[in-house]
């Protein structure tokens, strides 16, 4: 499944590439609450066909209808801002005192648009941070490769817009709680593998859009390990959980989380130094996993496992805790 930054910088590139003509529209500044986050993206040709979303639909209509009229930005970018009054948050359906600022980019049927289209679609399908520039005067795009995706900002009459690799949960356990996790993690675009050796397991499972493997806990680690992957052990069976928790410990992981009470998880830790694992990697696990939300079903404790998992995205912190 393709990431939405995929999926709109591809359909730029295929419009582009058929020598249509277009609109890239960024979210580059939020005030408040906002529908959308920061660098949301949407893609509009000269026909009206929109790829991607700001809003949910108001603003999205209002670019149209400026298409229409022949007001969309021409010759240069340029940035609309929307929700600066609360007619205009109505007529939006902005939340009370949300703003927004979207920069329209007109892009031309270039082979050099096309070119920079493709590698920004082959660094996140190849699991490579890039880095675009925008000359917000002239609209001229630099690209670079970048060691790890910052928060987008502008500098200097300059967008600067990190494109990193969609964001990957692998799931030690086929249980109701990874199709809890799933179904959840799947809406907000991530990539769902479910580890379980246990071929009954993988069986029953039945989430579409989650991938299973059969690999051994640890294999399944070594192979999708890197920064923008999470790993979380749900069996509740030491002898799964801690070989995933062994090779996890040891890897530049973004996340490294096990289910259990906090006696449970007390006891985990004292196995894992058995296990010469050191005390600095012990600390990487969040054991009990999740936001202490006073959560009881599966699907509490999959929205507090996934809340935790948005706030340390979104508090800018480095991919590998400690590091």
């Amino acid at each position: 499944m393709k990431s939405i930054e995929q999926i709109v910088l591809g359909a730029a590139r295929d419009i582009l590439a058929k020598g249509n003509s277009g609109w890239l529209c960024t979210v580059v500044k939020t005030f408040g609450a906002s529908p959308r986050p920061l660098g949301s993206l949407l893609f509009m040709d000269a026909q009206g066909q929109v790829f991607g979303s700001l809003s949910g639909g108001c603003i999205e209509d209002e670019l149209l209808e400026k298409l229409q009229r022949g007001a969309l930005a021409s010759d240069r970018p340029e940035i609309y801002e929307y929700g600066v009054s609360p007619e205009e948050n109505e007529r939006f359906g902005l939340p009370c005192g949300g703003r927004m600022q979207v920069l329209v980019e007109p892009m031309s049927a270039s082979t050099d648009f096309c070119n920079m289209l493709t590698d920004l679609c082959d660094a996140i399908g190849g699991r490579h941070a890039m880095r675009r520039r925008v000359n917000l005067i002239t609209g001229q795009w630099q690209l670079e490769i970048v060691t790890s995706a910052e928060p987008l900002a502008i500098v200097d009459e300059t967008l600067v817009q990190d494109f990193g690799p969609r964001y990957r949960l692998l799931l030690i356990g086929a249980n109701e709680l990874a199709r809890c996790i799933s179904e959840i993690a799947l809406a907000m675009d991530y990539r769902v593998i479910v580890c379980d050796p246990r071929e009954d397991r993988r069986e029953q499972w039945t989430v579409v859009g989650a991938e299973l493997s059969a690999l051994m806990p640890d294999e399944a680690v070594s192979e999708f390990a890197d920064p923008y992957t999470a790993v979380i052990t749900l069996t509740h069976d030491p002898r799964i959980d801690d070989m995933a928790l062994m090779q996890a410990l040891l890897e530049r992981l973004f996340y490294v989380g096990a289910l259990g009470s906090v006696r449970t998880s007390a006891k985990r830790r004292e196995r894992l130094k058995q296990l010469d694992i050191s005390d600095e990697q012990i600390d990487r696990l969040y054991a009990p996993v999740g936001l202490a939300i006073g959560s009881k079903s599966a699907m509490e404790i999959a929205l507090a496992i996934m809340a935790q998992l948005t706030q340390l995205r979104s508090s800018s912190m480095k991919v590998v805790r400690g590091g």
